[in-house]
């Protein structure tokens, strides 16, 4: 059945009929095996159709893969980029980012693609464990460069007087001998956020890796019948530029931006007729917020990277729709599961159904296999993890199935606490509290307690102009929980902090529940 499905997708997308198979190929034989092939591909089935769209320019597929070959050939002759070298790539969502991330693919070479939010330490960090050949940079993180040890080549995206991407597209390659042929080199992805040293995950491009998440997404979101998609997370994130080629497979627009806005989001799926946006939960939360009118042409909203809420959930149903998809996976392991609409309706907290291919072990605090809707770690094997040399990922996400085969998180195993005793997890006790009609967003973490070893403390968001006591609030909780899971203390915030990807930053959180705890 699964191989029946792998071929009707291919046969949508062209790939199975005689045509299609010879101009992949063709593109393969002309660039080798790297992500310029896929575009060559795109270029020749979908020409004119446009590929990207962003805030300096709309591109179509043919001058999108036009501008990517004449940026490598500069690149090797004017940086010396080949195979086996390695390049980092410190940009936002535009159109410089993807056509370096080609470009420099075209080569051979590693792809680093970096968080432009870290620190300097984080930065400092890096270059001490990888020897970059080129540094592609935005003009804004040009500071954190010239403050550290780095000194190879460097060329920005953009600038007005520095050398950088978009003067160097307008150099002359006649003079040029043509690329030969390469073999990519890896897709390296950063993990681990903002506030701590990253975790380089690797990736190395094989259609045959990622044809089982390539076909749940095509068959269960059917996105093959779209031709508008609006990325909204940042593309240096795995979840970001994976949606970003797979898009391109099927040739639909991309509109991108260089940072988030609500305001900006719904003028663009608006202006652009976006049928699919991939966002995190904050970013549907905003915009909902900010302009529900302007996403009336929205078929499919793509959530991951961050507990959906099940209150948001119910909100988009009641405002657009059932078209709420809830994505889980990791960097080390990919695309692992995809809960429906209908999964949703039968359960709106849940995470959905593994899809093929994955293998997922539930193991308790003793490695045991945990029994339907007891709680232990997601434990993965699939053809990524093996690629990446390793068995059995060990993800750090509790969670557990029930009989109907949905699966659910309950949170990281550092955000889990032991109250005399029980264990006890925050995301339960967050996702209560979110149910209050005054409460806008909650965040809860452990806190030391002398009598009971740990105990929970809640920062409550309220809604503009809202108001209500902690004791109140206690009193509305006491029959929707049990006792062990009622906070210690709540406290009343105008904001939560969030990492750059959108999630909770409960490091920060913690940080400041010990300024209170010493108070």
């Amino acid at each position: 059945m699964h191989y029946i499905r792998l071929i009707q997708v291919l046969y949508q997308l062209k790939l199975f009929s005689p045509v299609g198979l010879y101009k992949l190929l063709s593109a393969i034989r002309k660039y080798g095996m790297n992500l310029m092939a896929l575009l060559g591909y795109a270029g020749k089935v979908y020409g004119n159709r446009i590929a990207i769209a962003d805030e300096r320019e709309t591109l179509n597929y043919s001058q999108l893969l036009s501008q990517a070959e004449h940026l490598a050939i500069l690149i090797l002759h004017r940086y010396g980029i080949q195979n086996g070298h390695k390049v980092g790539i410190m940009s936002r969502n535009h159109a410089c980012l993807i056509k370096s991330i080609f470009a420099t693919s075209r080569l051979g070479a590693d792809v680093f693609l970096l968080n432009v939010e870290m620190s300097q330490d984080q930065f400092d960090h890096l270059l001490a464990r990888h020897d970059f050949q080129l540094i592609v940079y935005d003009a804004e993180v040009e500071s954190l460069i010239e403050c550290s040890s780095y000194s190879e080549k460097k060329i920005a995206s953009y600038h007005d007087h520095l050398p950088a991407i978009n003067d160097l597209l307008t150099a002359d390659t006649t003079d040029f001998p043509k690329l030969k042929r390469a073999t990519m080199g890896k897709l390296v992805i950063l993990t681990g956020g903002t506030t701590g040293h990253s975790k380089a995950t690797e990736h190395q491009p094989s259609i045959v890796n990622y044809l089982n998440p390539f076909v749940a997404l095509m068959t269960k979101l059917k996105l093959q019948k779209y031709r508008a998609v609006y990325i909204a997370t940042p593309i240096y994130h795995g979840y970001g530029v994976a949606q970003c080629m797979l898009f391109m497979a099927m040739g639909a627009k991309i509109v991108i931006c260089q940072k988030f806005d609500a305001a900006q989001a719904c003028a663009l799926i608006h202006e652009h007729h976006v049928e699919v946006v991939t966002v995190v939960p904050l970013m549907i939360h905003r915009m909902l917020k900010q302009d529900v009118s302007r996403l009336s042409s929205l078929a499919c909203i793509v959530s991951g990277s961050a507990e959906l809420d099940p209150k948001l959930v119910e909100e988009v149903r009641g405002k657009l729709g059932d078209i709420v998809y809830n994505l889980y996976g990791t960097s080390e392991t990919g695309l692992n599961i995809i809960a429906t609409p209908q999964d949703l309706r039968l359960a709106a907290n849940t995470i959905g159904r593994k899809i093929h291919g994955v293998k997922l072990r539930i193991v308790d605090d003793h490695n045991h296999e945990a029994q339907p809707g007891q709680i232990g770690q997601f434990c993965i094997l699939n053809k990524l993890s093996q690629l990446n040399g390793q068995a059995w990922i060990e993800t750090g996400d509790l969670g557990y199935r029930d009989d109907q085969g949905l699966y659910y998180l309950c949170g990281r195993i550092d955000d889990r606490i032991v109250s005399a005793g029980i264990n006890v997890y925050p995301l339960e006790l967050e996702q209560i509290l979110n149910r209050h009609p005054l409460i806008e967003n909650s965040a809860v973490i452990g806190v030391p307690d002398d009598e009971f070893g740990q105990r929970l403390r809640a920062f409550v968001q309220l809604d503009y102009n809202s108001s209500i006591t902690q004791e109140q609030l206690l009193e509305w909780l006491r029959p929707r929980i049990a006792r062990y899971q009622m906070p210690r203390e709540i406290t009343f915030v105008s904001a939560l902090p969030y990492t750059t990807v959108g999630k909770l930053n409960k490091k920060m959180l913690r940080k400041y529940s010990a300024i209170i705890e010493k108070q």
